[in-house]
């Protein structure tokens, strides 16, 4: 490991973290994400210009994530003992976001059982950049499992797997990238070139959590005939989405729910015809917090794994 943790302090580490997310959630102000947000948009406006956007959004990436990920080595290094454990713990929980997907994700599960449409559309609209104005209860149901299945690679397992790796610093390098991925990597005039570096990038650290995650997604499943089909989703239908870590998570994940998801999505007043995923019936509200649930045991599904593999280590 490049932490110099051992394997008993990283697991007890991952289990602090995320345990601090699971109660006290997101900081109401002075979120250390929503600083770097301002800061990547400040970058992207200086640099985003001109000709040579590939390397000049190379160079952004550069500029917006090494410095602060040195920051976090240096302070975590610098510290003492006790004081560096505790920074571990603290970058990991700023990092991760396993309450916020529920935060966001549940409540729209909730609207949708009121038959509060309205309410549903609004709170979807927060979590996803189609277009929700007309949605149908199906297609924000849709929408809202399609994210807690992607995000839960992107808010929690990649943050995790790279926590495990190289400690806070791992996850602050992890959640940064992702961030500017987010904010970048659209294919569109202004970001096609410049925002190209960042994508890419965040597919190379996303690769192997998010083939871990969509595993995990297929032994999750609850019965053997839905840990085949999510076995057979993942290998079928994940080659046909363009990207290469959001394929595997969704469809392993739609295939362990039994849902059929993908298909028709409306993006800037156009419908998107997207490749199926998984198989079975249409999502509903409920499906929300079937979702949710395996997204929460996935999580400690893995840090059960990152014990017993301390354990395993120590006898």
């Amino acid at each position: 490991m490049l932490t110099g943790l051992g394997a008993a302090a990283i697991a007890l580490l991952l289990a602090a973290g995320v345990a601090l997310d699971l109660l006290l959630g997101e900081t109401p102000r002075w979120h250390p994400l929503v600083g770097f947000g301002k800061l990547a948009n400040a970058i992207e406006r200086r640099l985003n210009r001109g000709s040579l956007r590939f390397p000049r959004g190379l160079l952004a990436w550069v500029l917006a994530v090494l410095p602060l990920t040195l920051l976090a080595w240096g302070a975590v290094w610098s510290a003492g003992e006790t004081a560096g454990f505790a920074l571990h713990a603290l970058m990991l929980y700023f990092c991760i976001g396993l309450r916020s997907l529920r935060d966001h994700n549940l409540p729209i599960a909730g609207a949708l059982a009121r038959g509060d449409l309205p309410a549903a559309r609004h709170l979807t609209s927060r979590i996803v950049s189609r277009d929700t104005a007309n949605a149908t209860p199906g297609d924000l149901a849709k929408a809202s499992t399609e994210s807690l299945l992607e995000n839960g690679n992107d808010a929690v397992f990649g943050t995790l797997f790279w926590f495990a790796v190289a400690g806070g610093p791992g996850a602050v390098l992890f959640r940064l990238a992702n961030t500017l991925d987010a904010m970048w990597g659209y294919r569109n005039a202004r970001f096609l070139q410049f925002g190209c570096a960042a994508a890419r990038i965040d597919d190379a650290l996303n690769y192997l959590p998010a083939r871990l995650t969509a595993l995990s997604y297929v032994l999750l499943a609850p019965t053997l005939a839905g840990k085949r089909l999510a076995w057979r989703c993942w290998r079928t239908q994940a080659p046909a989405w363009s990207s290469p870590n959001a394929g595997p998570v969704m469809s392993s994940g739609a295939g362990a729910l039994g849902l059929a998801l993908g298909g028709a999505a409306v993006y800037d007043g156009e419908t998107e015809q997207r490749p199926p995923l998984g198989s079975g019936s249409a999502a509903q509200g409920a499906d929300i917090q079937r979702a949710w649930q395996l997204v929460a045991r996935t999580t400690a599904l893995w840090l059960a794994a990152a014990a017993a593999i301390a354990g395993g280590l120590h006898a």
